[in-house]
């Protein structure tokens, strides 16, 4: 499996002009070869291939006075922008034709150069190498200090160097990993989803929201109140903006640390885990939306997902067309109806149900129904509460 492992680093003032350079050259080039298609499909002509679009935006560039700084840069930066545009084009044709799935995915667009999230990557016949002394040795740019976390597990295929909104440095390793596989385990989990709470679990846990962006409303709304106020093109600004940043960095920093944390956790306590396929993006045009992207349940789902590949456990997606709060977990019957109001609700059998633990029973009973158990058969989805403690 490969998984990518990024830390922080702190190029001195010179690197930060040589990345600053690698970066305006990357963007150029990816522009120039963007601009080269696009006329060509004004014109009639055909579809301008990979390796004449090298030649011309970046070998035969840099031998005219308007490209010659393109060689001052590392030649793999820009074969890898030239790349990125190939994978932009590929997606789009592919939605277009209806041969990938999901949301559609719009043609390739320029590269703006006041965008402050900046990356350019390096592979490995660039010759980029780990220092004795644990520094990144990166072509044409100097031995990067690092702030290494851990070891990486196997030598890295690309590394990519990214400048994100705050100003900050990171460098993403992609490596190769092998699986992990954990003792096996006797619990298995189903997980609902939701706002008042993060997480209900089956057991009858339930994890807090931490709400960090609604957290940190306060000193935001500040913040921009103030970049409001600045000119613009000022140097105020340019301040005021990147504190804007910083302050949207450690909100996200706050959640992704949070999932990591909890996804392990329960990847590590049970051999399996079950979740709603929810309709994020759909949830996210109501008016719940700010609290919609403040969970971050996409990211989490997808940190279940490759935790439970890597380490031996069984992850599962229940249909969002489930009707996991309306189904009594005791005897099947499913109510007619279920506002959001209601929290606590009785079914005629006489079972009284917390609605998020109720549903969270039934999304584990719905996954344990697709698996086959040890005699051949089918787990029913119905009498999971029998037996069960809380």
């Amino acid at each position: 499996m490969q998984l990518r492992y990024q830390f922080r680093l702190y190029p001195t003032p010179g690197q930060q002009q040589s990345l600053a350079r690698a970066f305006g050259c990357a963007r150029v080039v990816f522009n120039d070869a963007l601009r080269a298609r696009q006329e060509a499909h004004a014109a009639g002509l055909p579809y301008v291939s990979d390796g004449e679009l090298s030649k011309r935006v970046i070998t035969q560039a840099k031998k005219t006075g308007e490209r010659a700084w393109l060689g001052e840069v590392s030649a793999v930066v820009l074969q890898q922008a030239l790349a990125d545009l190939s994978t932009a084009y590929r997606n789009f044709f592919a939605s277009v034709s209806g041969k990938r799935n999901g949301r559609k995915v719009a043609p390739p667009r320029f590269r703006s150069r006041k965008d402050r999230r900046q990356a350019i990557r390096f592979t490995r016949n660039a010759r980029f190498t780990v220092t004795k002394s644990g520094r990144l040795r990166l072509p044409k740019i100097g031995d990067v200090r690092v702030r290494w976390s851990r070891d990486l597990p196997s030598a890295p295929s690309s590394v990519t160097v990214i400048k994100d909104a705050a100003g900050r440095y990171f460098a993403s390793f992609v490596v190769e990993t092998a699986d992990e596989p954990l003792p096996e385990v006797a619990a298995e989990v189903g997980i609902d989803l939701g706002l008042t709470h993060f997480a209900v679990l089956s057991d009858g846990r339930k994890i807090t929201s931490p709400r960090f962006l609604r957290r940190a409303e306060r000193r935001l709304r500040k913040a921009q109140q103030a970049l409001s106020r600045k000119q613009k093109g000022s140097a105020n600004r340019r301040k005021a903006v990147a504190k804007v940043a910083r302050l949207h960095a450690r909100v996200a920093d706050a959640r992704r640390d949070h999932h990591h944390k909890l996804s392990t956790r329960l990847i590590r306590d049970n051999q399996a885990v079950y979740v709603e396929d929810l309709a994020v993006n759909g949830l996210a045009r109501t008016r719940l939306a700010k609290s919609v992207h403040d969970a971050g349940w996409s990211t989490f789902v997808g940190m279940l997902e490759y935790k439970a590949k890597r380490h031996g456990r069984t992850f599962a997606k229940v249909d969002r067309w489930f009707p996991s709060s309306k189904l009594c977990s005791a005897c099947g019957a499913v109510a007619e109806s279920m506002p959001l109001s209601v929290r606590v609700w009785a079914c005629p059998c006489g079972t009284v149900h917390d609605r998020d633990i109720n549903a969270a029973d039934n999304i584990l009973a719905a996954g344990r129904a697709e698996r086959q158990n040890a005699c051949g058969g089918t787990v029913s989805p119905g009498r999971l509460a029998e037996g069960r403690t809380r």
